[in-house]
C-alpha cells in the first residue's frame, strides 16, 4: 500500500510541533448522495409529535337542514339572535370548521437507517473535512488556517477558559470563522421566534477531542462552535444540512484514534467501486484494446431514402404506371418547349399580317371619304 501523506501537528501557539500520518478513513470515497439521504432521515428522529385537538371545529351543536330549503346540506348551527345562527359547521370548507384530515400524533415520525449506510455517510463526511476545496465551498473562512485537516496538540483538551480558547483559535487562524458565525446571528423569520428558538446563526468550527479535560467548558460559549467526542462522531455535526466540508479542529489523540475506530480492527472503511474512474483511459489502454474484437466496418452503405414525389426512380419502385405517365408528360413538355419559338414566330407573323390588313383598310376608308358625297348634286346624270 502506498504511503499515506503526513499531517502537521500545531501547538497552541500556532507553531508546528510534529507530524502524523493521515488516517485511512480520510481517503474514503466522498458520496454526497448517501450523506444527504442519511442526514435527512437522521434529522427526522429528533422531531416531537404534534396534532390538532380532536375537538377542534366540532365544539358546536349543528345539524343539516336537509333538502327543500335551497341551501347546501352542510350541518348548520341552530338557535337564533346572532350571526352564528344558520352558519355552516364541521366541514373543512366552513369558517370555524375542522381541518381536512386532522393531523394525528401516531404519524410515522422517526426513520430507521441502515447501520452500514450511517457509517458510510460518516466516513464520507470525515473524508470531506480533509479537502480544503469542500471546506471553503461550504462557506468556512480558512484563509489563515495553515493546513487542513487542522490538528492541534493534546494540550487543547485541558483548556478550561473561553479566553484561552479564543487565543488558540486566533493562533491557528480559525478565529475568523468564529467571528463570521457570531456576526451572522439574526432573529428567526417565522413563529419559531416565539417558541424558544428566537435566534439563528451560521455554523463555525467543530472541535473534536478524545477526552474532555475542560475543553467543553472552554469552547462551548463561542458562537457557532460545536464540540464532539471522536468516539461519538455525529453526521449532523460533520455535515450540517447534509452539506459536507465542516471545518474540524482535531486534537492529536482524537486524530490518531481514527485509525483504531476505523480499519481492520474497527468499523469497515468503504471502498470505492472503481480505483480508476477515468473510463477513457481504461478503454483505450493496451490491456483492454489487445483483447477486444476489432471494430466492424460496414462495407455496404445503406441506400439513401428518396422522395417519390421528386425522384422518378423512387416512384417507379412504388407505382410503375404513375412513373410512365410522368415520364410521358415530361417528354411532352420538353417537346412543347422545343416548338415554342416556332409557334411564337408563327403567331407573331399572323398578328403582323392582321395589323397590315387593318392599316390598308383604314387607309382606303380615309381616301374614299375625301372624294365627298356622291349624291350632293342629285341623282341626275
Amino acid at each position: 500500500m502506498a504511503a499515506r501523506p503526513l499531517v502537521s501537528i500545531f501547538s497552541l501557539t500556532g507553531e508546528k510541533s510534529g507530524e502524523t500520518a493521515l488516517p485511512n478513513v480520510m481517503t474514503a470515497p466522498i458520496r454526497p448522495d448517501i450523506v444527504q439521504f442519511v442526514h435527512t432521515n437522521m434529522a427526522k428522529n429528533s422531531r416531537q409529535a404534534y396534532a390538532v385537538s380532536i375537538r377542534a371545529g366540532k365544539q358546536v351543536s349543528a345539524s343539516s337542514w336537509g333538502t327543500g330549503r335551497a341551501v347546501a346540506r352542510i350541518p348548520r348551527v341552530g338557535g337564533g339572535g346572532t350571526s352564528r345562527s344558520g352558519q355552516g359547521a364541521f366541514g373543512n370548507m366552513c369558517r370555524g370548521g375542522r381541518m381536512f384530515a386532522p393531523t394525528k400524533t401516531w404519524r410515522k415520525w422517526h426513520r430507521k437507517i441502515n447501520v452500514t449506510q450511517k457509517r458510510y455517510a460518516v466516513s464520507s463526511a470525515l473524508a470531506a473535512t480533509a479537502v480544503p476545496a469542500l471546506v471553503m465551498a461550504r462557506g468556512h473562512r480558512v484563509d489563515e488556517v495553515p493546513e487542513i485537516p487542522l490538528v492541534l496538540d493534546n494540550a487543547i483538551e485541558s483548556s478550561k477558559k473561553t479566553s484561552a480558547a479564543k487565543d488558540i483559535l486566533a493562533a491557528v487562524g480559525a478565529l475568523e470563522d468564529v467571528e463570521k458565525a457570531g456576526d451572522s446571528k439574526k432573529i428567526r423569520a417565522g413563529k419559531g421566534k416565539m417558541r424558544g428558538r428566537r435566534y439563528v446563526l451560521r455554523r463555525g468550527p467543530l472541535i473534536v477531542y478524545a477526552s474532555n479535560d475542560g475543553v467543553e467548558q472552554a469552547f462551548r460559549n463561542l458562537p457557532g462552535v460545536e464540540l464532539c467526542c471522536v468516539s461519538r462522531l455525529n453526521l449532523l455535526q460533520l455535515a450540517p444540512g447534509g452539506h459536507m466540508g465542516r471545518l474540524c479542529v482535531w486534537s492529536q489523540a482524537a486524530f490518531d484514534s481514527l485509525d483504531t475506530i476505523y480499519g481492520d480492527d474497527g468499523k469497515n472503511i468503504p471502498q470505492p467501486a472503481m480505483i480508476n474512474a477515468d473510463l477513457a483511459r481504461i478503454i483505450n489502454s493496451d490491456e483492454v484494446q489487445s483483447v477486444v474484437n476489432p471494430a466492424k466496418r460496414s462495407e455496404k452503405k445503406p441506400l439513401r431514402k428518396k422522395n417519390p414525389m421528386k425522384s422518378l426512380k423512387a416512384l417507379e419502385k412504388i407505382d410503375p404506371y404513375a412513373a410512365a405517365a410522368r415520364r410521358s408528360e415530361t417528354a411532352a413538355m420538353e417537346a412543347r418547349a422545343g416548338k415554342k419559338a416556332e409557334t411564337l414566330a408563327k403567331k407573331r407573323a399572323a398578328n403582323k399580317a392582321k395589323k397590315a390588313f387593318k392599316a390598308s383598310g383604314k387607309a382606303f376608308y380615309e381616301a374614299a371619304v375625301k372624294q365627298g358625297d356622291v349624291c350632293a348634286d342629285g341623282f341626275g346624270l
